[in-house]
């Protein structure tokens, strides 16, 4: 079981030398990894390379893993799918489990800051794709954490939802300044959100690629068109888009 240590560190996580089995395949080979505050940290790589396992290791979801892990201060989750509560509604999934005076205020709050304040009453049912994952991001915000954990959160997004949620991220990032780890298949979304972009390849990071341009970034800046290259020859995608 890899040691976990809550706080007392520089980073809001570093790992080191952290492994993970499922039975006698080995997934993750002793991975290292630091996230600085406010740091926001994009992970990419195929299905199956162990990138949504990373994620729940630092989330503590999983904690039958080997080496040694720390994560300073709280930490929060958004997965890809929403995960709201059918018999709540959506104030009260916004407050589930968390430790608050007054959680009606505080999910009232963290439901303006993403843009659905008149749906606090709502029942997640009669929620869009892109409000429940807005409603999903205000219940991990409403925690203020330290490490935000984004687990593809805007995969099952129309590509004109997924935008919109981009420039909310981005504005949300930018107010409470969490460290973030995205785990996304998508190059261009890790480009236009992230500060560094991860390549894990059979459960090892392949190529680590710090990503300096301005915000907003756009996708015909010609360092965005060389970085996309570089990332995607890594991920073993051809010109052609075969692999």
């Amino acid at each position: 079981m890899a040691t976990r240590v809550l706080g007392g560190v520089g980073e809001v996580a570093r790992i080191r030398g952290l492994t993970k089995d499922f039975g006698e395949r080995r997934v993750l080979h002793g991975i290292d990894l630091d996230i600085a505050p406010g740091e926001f940290v994009a992970l990419l790589g195929r299905s199956g390379s162990g990138k949504s396992t990373l994620l729940r290791a630092l989330a503590g979801l999983d904690t039958d893993t080997g080496g040694e892990l720390s994560v300073s201060g709280d930490v929060a989750v958004a997965f890809q799918e929403p995960r709201l509560v059918p018999w709540k509604k959506v104030h009260a999934n916004v407050t589930l489990g968390l430790r608050h005076p007054d959680p009606r205020a505080a999910a009232r709050a963290a439901l303006a800051e993403v843009g659905l304040s008149g749906r606090a009453e709502a029942w997640p049912l009669t929620l869009s794709g892109g409000e429940a994952q807005r409603a999903s991001l205000a219940r991990a915000l409403v925690r203020e954490p330290d490490l935000l954990l984004l687990d593809e959160p805007f995969s099952a997004l129309d590509a004109l939802t997924r935008i919109t949620i981009h420039g909310l991220v981005l504005d949300l990032w930018t107010k409470h300044r969490p460290g973030v780890l995205l785990v996304t298949h998508d190059v261009d979304e890790a480009l236009l959100l992230a500060d560094r972009a991860l390549v894990l390849a059979d459960g090892r990071i392949a190529r680590e690629i710090a990503v300096e341009l301005p915000r907003p970034r756009r996708r015909e800046h010609p360092e965005f068109l060389a970085l996309r290259a570089t990332l995607l020859a890594e991920l073993g995608v051809t010109p052609e888009g075969t692999a």
